[in-house]
C-alpha cells in the first residue's frame, strides 16, 4: 500500500516578509520529503527540517491512525531510534539528504499488545517485470544482397 500526504504551505509569504529587516530575526526552515515504510507500507509525505520526531508521528496518526506513544521511528536500518523531542534535521533529515527526487527514508514499528514494539519490518519495493519479447528493442539484421 502507498499512501501520499502533502502538507504544502505557500512560502512566497514568508520570503516577503524576510526581505527586509523588521526586527526580528526569522529562520526559514526547508522542507525535506519523507519516505516512510513499515512492512507493506509505504507513506510519502514532506515536512519542515525544523519538524519535531512527535510532529512527525501526529502526521503518521493522521494516515494511519495510531496514537504516536503507539509509534517509534528509527532509520531504515533500525539501528537508531529517534528521540521525540529532537528536530529532523538532528538525524541528518536535511533538505539537502531527503529531496523530493530522492526521499529520506524513515521506519516504523508499532507497539504490540504486550507494550513491546514490534520488529522492524519492511518489504523490499518490488521491480518491473522484464519487458516482453516483442517489446525488447529490435538488434539491425544484415540485409542479404543477391
Amino acid at each position: 500500500m502507498i499512501l501520499y500526504f502533502n502538507r504544502h504551505e505557500e512560502y512566497s509569504n514568508q520570503l516577503k516578509n524576510n526581505s527586509t529587516y523588521n526586527g526580528r530575526l526569522e529562520v526559514i526552515s526547508f522542507d525535506v520529503f519523507l519516505m516512510v515504510r513499515r512492512k507493506k507500507t509505504t507513506i510519502f509525505t514532506d515536512a519542515k527540517e525544523t519538524t519535531t520526531v512527535r510532529e512527525l508521528k501526529k502526521i503518521i496518526q493522521g494516515i494511519m491512525k495510531v496514537e504516536p506513544e503507539n509509534q517509534q521511528l528509527m532509520n531504515e536500518r533500525g539501528s537508531e531510534v529517534f528521540d521525540d523531542e529532537k528536530q529532523l534535521s538532528d538525524y541528518n533529515l536535511t533538505a539537502q539528504t531527503a529531496r523530493a527526487q530522492s526521499p529520506a527514508t524513515v521506519a516504523l514499528v508499532f507497539r504490540q499488545d504486550n507494550g513491546e514494539f514490534e520488529n522492524l519490518e519492511i518489504t523490499p519495493l518490488s521491480s518491473p517485470p522484464e519487458l516482453p519479447e516483442v517489446m525488447k528493442p529490435q538488434e539491425p539484421q544484415p540485409h542479404e544482397i543477391n
